[in-house]
């Protein structure tokens, strides 16, 4: 499903980033931590940037830093859009911490990192399904009907406990924001959460985060509607190039 070239390139990076880490190889030396903090503080910044902006954020990266950085009021731009960036930091906080730890990957996780999407948005949906029909527009599937939707998560959630330490990685991480994707569990921050998902499971397995630029929303958006008619291959290269970058 991932291309060979393609995979044999993020596996050489990710062995040289395996190599940076401080108790992986005692051999090699590892960055300064301030050097690591710094980049650390920089992936945030461009992760949380560009997944708000697929969504329609208008924040700039520049606005998005000042708002991380010295909690600066950007003028002529919406709360939400300000909650939207807080809020996203504290959900790639929550995910680090999982990425950490042993324990697999739950509907419970989803709803978690939801919550904190949604905080003083809309705190009466935060984390909550939805109990109401969807429809998006152009999709190819009927979503699932509100009742459904605990049944359906606990099997998503099998479902991913059961493909990981078999299913190529990456692979496992954009077939998992897909298919969380095409379940639709919440009224809004769908994408926002799903792809936290996706950097989650890479990330459990010492991969960077997949970030999804802004600039390719489009092409982002064409894969995932190729995923949906049952062509998967292209959203896995996708994500893949994302790793890699």
């Amino acid at each position: 499903m991932l291309e060979k070239r393609l995979l044999a390139r993020i596996q050489a990076k990710k062995a040289q980033l395996d190599a940076l880490r401080p108790l992986r190889l005692r051999s090699v030396q590892a960055l300064p931590p301030a050097a690591v903090r710094r980049l650390n503080e920089q992936l945030t910044i461009e992760w949380i940037y560009n997944s708000n902006a697929i969504e329609g954020s208008t924040l700039t990266l520049r606005e998005t830093q000042l708002i991380l950085e010295q909690g600066i009021t950007i003028g002529g731009k919406s709360l939400r859009e300000h909650f939207e960036v807080i809020n996203h930091q504290e959900a790639i906080k929550l995910v680090e911490s999982l990425a950490g730890k042993r324990e697999p990957v739950t509907a419970f996780h989803v709803r978690q990192l939801h919550a904190l999407v949604l905080a003083k948005i809309d705190d009466e949906n935060a984390g909550q399904y939805r109990n109401v029909p969807v429809r998006i527009v152009g999709a190819v599937h009927e979503l699932p009907p509100g009742w459904e939707l605990p049944a359906r998560m606990n099997d998503w959630a099998a479902w991913l406990q059961a493909q990981e330490g078999t299913m190529e990685t990456v692979a496992l991480a954009a077939l998992a924001h897909h298919k969380l994707g095409a379940i639709h569990p919440f009224i809004d921050g769908n994408g926002r959460t799903a792809r936290l998902i996706m950097n989650l499971v890479l990330m459990r397995a010492g991969y960077p985060p997949a970030i999804i630029a802004r600039a390719n929303r489009r092409q982002y958006y064409r894969v995932l509607a190729q995923a949906d008619s049952g062509k998967s291959a292209p959203l896995v290269n996708f994500v893949g190039r994302a790793v890699e970058r």
